[in-house]
């Protein structure tokens, strides 16, 4: 039985035909019918890419999600063995009770232990851990004319490397041995505080990033002038006292999709305005849930919603240390003036822990991520001139959070791209790749 899925941005609307893998011995035979029946397919976790990174070129995906099991356990040494298709939420569901944390997690749990290495995923504290790859043992890689391989920095080190960040394309991993880090509590000792301006954020994030772990802000994007860049600065520690409390069931949940979007100009400058004047004018120093640190959109099931059935684009970037400073306030600007505006602005420094991953994203500098509903003015004006400002600051744009990208802009800025294609298993094409290397 096939299920239809689609790409958690609901941009672009190319719905999915989901062949389930249930078992590990599954794969390969189900692989063979798409291919049979299709010439090309791709593996799809839980649907947690924004773009059309895990859309199939030929609409037909093999569902890895199934593929939920535990494999094995050493909570004495923090290692966990476990299907590609175990979210890093059902990971930490296990893990927390006994003392364990992920060394790196995303701003959702609900991505799949394939999709974290297919995406090589990043979090507050790349500063300090660098990429979801650092934490990696090893994995299998099933292809479609050999046999399935184990991959690790020792053995077949190129297929590792370029498995990390490939986006699903060098083939299907059906299993991860990960390495978890010891905590003494599930609760982050945060210190958040608001901030007036760009050059407010910097000098926050230079003294805060040596101090702590995890470090992250929020942009008030629609804000000109002299507040142009304000808004909020968060980091955290792991904290030495407290329980070890795993997730409470969300209280919140979007039911429908509405026919149009939610967020607009209006209802985004109020927003902005007063989440901004809510924030502590002063640091403040609390206790808080690494559920509401780490993952504050989970505790609204189906928040993808709320865009409305034309869905959104997420914009995240990346630019060099030397001139990020200057390329935000580029970008803001253009934003501010647009009006369109985002109300998750998020903002981050990167550090320069490199990743084994030819095609991960992240390098030295720092990241924004903005979500825009789609329309036509998006796609027409203003994500040009953002990707214009991107280009000319030599930064690049995160793959599985794009939906719109150039191939030159591309091909730029993952010279690594050769490589992939070279490696790539013949049987596997996402429409992504398609649009950005044909």
């Amino acid at each position: 039985m096939t299920t239809s899925l689609t790409c958690w941005g609901n941009y672009p609307f190319a719905p999915q035909s989901g062949r389930p893998c249930h078992w590990q011995a599954d794969v390969r035979p189900q692989w063979q019918q798409l291919i049979e029946s299709h010439g090309t397919t791709l593996p799809f976790g839980n649907g947690r890419s924004y773009g059309d990174s895990c859309l199939a070129q030929s609409s037909h995906v093999l569902h890895l999600r199934p593929l939920n099991r535990f494999i094995e356990a050493d909570w004495e040494n923090g290692e966990i063995c476990a299907e590609a298709g175990v979210t890093l939420g059902e990971i930490l569901q296990l893990a927390i009770p006994r003392g364990w944390f992920l060394h790196v997690t995303p701003g959702t749990r609900h991505v799949t232990l394939g999709g974290a290495v297919a995406n090589d995923v990043h979090g507050k504290n790349h500063h300090r851990y660098g990429t979801f790859a650092h934490s990696l043992v090893c994995f299998a890689l099933h292809r479609s004319v050999q046999s399935p391989m184990i991959c690790s920095p020792q053995e077949n080190s190129q297929w590792f490397a370029a498995t990390i960040g490939g986006l699903g394309l060098t083939g299907v991993i059906t299993w991860v041995r990960v390495r978890l880090r010891k905590i003494q509590s599930s609760l982050i000792d945060s210190t958040r505080v608001r901030f007036n301006s760009l050059d407010d954020f910097f000098a926050l994030s230079a003294e805060m990033d040596t101090r702590h772990e995890y470090s992250v802000a929020w942009i008030d994007c629609l804000a000109r002038g002299n507040a142009l860049g304000r808004g909020c600065f968060t980091a955290g520690d792991h904290s030495e006292t407290g329980p070890l409390e795993v997730f409470a069931r969300p209280l919140l949940s979007v039911p429908i999709r509405p026919p149009i979007s939610l967020i607009n100009p209006l209802t985004l400058k109020l927003f902005n305005h007063h989440y901004w004047k809510r924030q502590p004018a002063s640091r403040q120093y609390r206790k808080v849930p690494c559920s509401s640190f780490f993952y504050p959109l989970d505790n609204i099931e189906n928040w993808n919603r709320i865009y409305g059935r034309k869905g959104f684009q997420q914009f995240q970037c990346v630019l060099p240390a030397s001139v990020a400073a200057a390329a935000l306030a580029e970008l803001l600007k253009s934003i501010a003036r647009n009006g369109g505006g985002s109300f998750l602005a998020v903002l981050k420094r990167c550090g320069d822990i490199s990743s084994p991953g030819w095609l991960s994203f992240p390098m030295p500098g720092t990241s924004l991520a903005l979500d825009f509903p789609q329309n036509h003015e998006l796609t027409k004006t203003l994500l040009p001139r953002l990707d214009a400002i991107v280009r000319e600051a030599g930064g690049r744009l995160y793959p599985a959070k794009d939906a719109h990208m150039s191939g030159s802009d591309f091909r730029q800025a993952y010279p690594a791209w050769e490589q992939l294609e070279a490696m790539r298993d013949p049987a596997l094409m996402s429409r992504f790749w398609q649009r950005v290397t044909r």
